[in-house]
């Protein structure tokens, strides 16, 4: 057993790279078969613009996030880093529950998303301006790095919005077919679950036909591929921008994606 070391804000952890934090309190680390872990990849929705709160700051000892640098730290909001606006997320909700269903288990997430990536940057090479990164690249760099300590159980994707625009709605569902492929090929990854979610519906921004394309694409895909789960976004409120989901819905959004998931 390796060791793990507790370090943010008194209680943080990293897995075999250097210690974050104050304290340097060593625990055991499961062996890698026990660390279960999630890409979370796509724009600003999946990083998360929710208004982080007290309890976003009390981590469970079972939810790891890689950070930007490559270390493993208890996972308390912002996990994502794209842009200094980052908030809470739905990645915390979900992995929560998933480790309540397996207590035995710890869960690493690994933020890749980029805010206002299209699905076009999602691609080898591919880069966005927004960020200054390359998402498909860097998703799967960091991908490799956190599979040095646990194994591949799934990846969470939302993404769709910068997509829902002439001339590039109705290619969409075969870019997205195409992009979870390489996921699983470049991970050597072939039956890992991939679970998508639906774009927000508000009221006071209703889709157009071009989000209703992306949306349709989303739900063909989860059909015709084996292990892609579609989570319905029913009832679900934005933030006052009337883009990002806000902090209530995201935890819910959260725990649909873990429902879809188990």
């Amino acid at each position: 057993m390796k060791n793990l070391i507790i370090g943010i804000m008194g209680s943080a952890f990293s897995l075999g790279f250097p210690v974050i934090g104050e304290t340097n309190t060593p625990v055991d680390l499961p062996k890698k078969e026990n660390i279960h872990l999630f890409l979370l990849a796509g724009p600003s929705n999946m990083a998360g613009r929710g208004i982080i709160e007290k309890s976003d700051k009390l981590p469970h000892p079972r939810v790891l996030a890689l950070d930007k640098d490559g270390k493993w730290r208890l996972a308390v909001a912002p996990i994502h880093f794209d842009k200094t606006v980052t908030g809470v997320g739905l990645a915390t909700s979900f992995a929560e529950a998933i480790a309540k269903r397996y207590p035995n288990v710890t869960i690493g997430l690994v933020p890749a998303a980029c805010g206002g990536s299209a699905i076009s940057t999602w691609e080898p090479g591919g880069y966005h301006s927004q960020t200054k990164s390359h998402p498909w690249d860097d998703a799967i760099a960091r991908a490799r790095v956190a599979m040095k300590n646990g194994a591949l159980k799934g990846i969470l994707w939302h993404q769709g919005e910068s997509d829902g625009k002439p001339g590039l709605a109705k290619a969409y569902e075969g870019n997205l077919q195409d992009l979870f492929q390489r996921f699983r090929t470049e991970l050597n990854a072939p039956d890992v679950p991939i679970v998508l979610g639906q774009l927000g519906q508000f009221p006071a921004k209703p889709w157009d036909e071009y989000r209703e394309q992306v949306n349709i694409a989303h739900i063909a895909v989860s059909k015709r591929m084996e292990g892609v789960a579609f989570v319905p976004s029913d009832g679900l409120n934005p933030n006052s921008d009337i883009v990002h989901f806000d902090t209530r819905s995201l935890r819910i959004f959260g725990k649909r994606y873990a429902e879809a998931y188990l």
